[in-house]
């Protein structure tokens, strides 16, 4: 992997290919990122380049975390993430990693902490099916039997059941960036990308598996 970079979801639009065809796409807010730290395996084990992004307010971070970015140079960041890249050592601190590092027709991986749904039922979590919804039905989107009789006499592992549901991390893989707009810092990518509005998302480089 060469290329990564972290961003903020703004949205979903749609834009018409050259081709006349109707492309759903989600516009994200790709940096700029700074170089905060570059990792080598004479220091640290291992080649990596330390990226920050969006600036936050100094009094908002801790001692340690000032005393970081004062030593790099840089504004206090709110996100700060590692990169273990293959091109590490071409980077240098107070570099900036902007979008225009991707082009149209990349292919990307996005990563994200999906939407939270709160405690849901067995029918949405699931997709379960409901019972009938007539009157006299007392069964309507409840889950129904759990188990057997005296033998096994117990819920086996496993079991679909009502539960915590969403803001779990997510990655989709292979998406296709579709636009690249480096004066506003914008990666226009096909299809949908996991997480609210607002929420961080990274942005890698699909590694291709060779067979």
């Amino acid at each position: 992997m060469k290329k990564a970079i972290l961003a903020t979801k703004v949205g979903m639009t749609q834009i018409f290919a050259e081709s006349g065809e109707l492309v759903p796409v989600t516009v994200l807010q790709a940096g700029p990122c700074v170089v905060t730290q570059v990792k080598t395996v004479e220091n640290d084990g291992y080649d990596a380049v330390q990226v920050g992004f969006s600036d936050m307010r100094e009094k908002l971070a801790n001692k340690p975390e000032k005393g970081h970015f004062e030593k790099a140079g840089v504004s206090v960041k709110r996100y700060v993430r590692e990169f273990r890249l293959e091109n590490a050592a071409e980077y240098k601190v107070k570099d900036e990693i902007k979008a225009d590092i991707f082009a149209a027709g990349d292919r990307v991986d996005a990563t994200a902490v999906t939407k939270g749904k709160g405690f849901q039922g067995a029918v949405k979590r699931l997709g379960q099916h409901r019972g009938p919804m007539k009157h006299g039905s007392k069964f309507h989107r409840h889950q129904g039997s759990n188990g057997s009789a005296t033998t096994p006499g117990r819920v086996f592992k496993g079991k679909g059941m009502p539960g915590h549901m969403g803001s779990v991390q997510r990655t989709i893989e292979n998406l296709e960036v579709i636009k690249v707009d480096a004066e506003n810092n914008l990666l226009l990518v096909k299809g949908s990308v996991p997480g609210p509005k607002k929420s961080l998302i990274t942005i890698k480089e699909t590694v291709k598996v060779s067979k």
